[in-house]
């Protein structure tokens, strides 16, 4: 018997109590959608408005005096596109890197006739807690050779365990094991069956692994700053946090400098307008392909991340 249109509208009825619920959960969205969205408006309407107005607290939310200035000048500035150029490379090659090394990892914990693959994931999950410290990865990395070079930002932390642990929990609930017993019996190699049957499986994991490990690239900066000494070499981000700390000092010089010539204030003066007037396009510019790359990916994303963090 079809349900009438009356008996329809009567199922999609609440009570007082889930009416009230669900008015408060909405209201609590759109004041958490406001609180993040707040702060993505105020810096690019920051980015394309007068420096003066943004330092003196003049600008709330929409520009003021609004202009593309910061915007040119980075266009004319060397070191931002140096550092984008470095940035985009380190994400690409560090994040292929990173899935090379942490996808079959993870298969290989993941499969029941691997002998010893519990002590094998402590083993990795001690390193969660425990690290050698700056110092010693410093003086190891020089033995290597590897400081004032690329591969300082590439190989360390190639694998981390938090995401090993995600992946191999995918692994092991959604491949089920029947089916690559009946590969093998098939005459199916190891090789074979990662390449040709859980990699074309496993797409959600490969986004979410992207995502988590091609981000934490894309913002990384310290070690940049502890192993890297050519200023050709260093990421997007180093040049952003000498573009903040260049103010900063610039304003606390002017505040505490009583015995500057006036063509020195006059000098500090203009370096902290300028680096007020570049930083936020500058956050713009080095936030905007995360931002146009994650839509694409989300779906993805929240598949890969509820399977992968329900634990087998």
């Amino acid at each position: 018997m079809k349900m009438t249109s009356k008996k329809k509208k009567s199922l999609l009825r609440y009570s007082l109590g889930d009416s009230v619920f669900l008015a408060i959960v909405y209201l609590l969205l759109l004041f958490s959608f406001l609180i993040i969205l707040y702060p993505i408006l105020y810096v690019i309407s920051a980015s394309f408005s007068d420096p003066n107005a943004v330092a003196g607290g003049e600008m709330i939310l929409w520009p003021i005096n609004p202009s593309l200035q910061a915007y040119e000048y980075i266009l004319h500035y060397g070191d931002i596109w140096t550092g984008y150029a470095n940035t985009i490379f380190y994400t690409v090659a560090g994040t292929l890197l990173n899935l090379l090394f942490t996808l079959p990892c993870a298969y290989m914990l993941s499969r029941r006739d691997v002998v010893g693959r519990g002590i094998i994931m402590t083993l990795f999950v001690i390193t969660m807690y425990f690290g050698g410290g700056l110092i010693p990865t410093y003086l190891n990395l020089n033995e290597l050779g590897m400081i004032n070079t690329r591969w300082s930002l590439l190989l360390p932390g190639v694998v981390s365990a938090y995401n090993l642990i995600v992946a191999r929990t995918f692994f092991v609930n959604t491949i089920p094991w029947e089916l690559q017993e009946a590969a093998f019996l098939d005459g199916c190699s190891d090789f074979r069956m990662f390449t040709k049957i859980i990699l074309p499986l496993s797409s959600p994991i490969i986004v979410v692994m992207t995502l988590y490990y091609g981000v934490g690239h894309w913002n990384a900066y310290f070690n940049a700053m502890i192993y890297i000494r050519d200023r050709e070499l260093y990421p997007l981000q180093v040049f952003l946090r000498e573009i903040l700390t260049m103010g900063q000092f610039a304003s606390d010089a002017m505040q505490n400098g009583g015995d500057l010539s006036p063509e020195e204030m006059l000098a500090l003066a203009k370096q902290t307008e300028t680096a007020n007037m570049i930083k936020y396009a500058v956050i713009v510019v080095s936030t905007a392909p995360m931002l146009i790359v994650y839509p694409f990916l989300q779906k993805y994303f929240a598949k890969g991340v509820m399977i992968g963090s329900v634990k087998g």
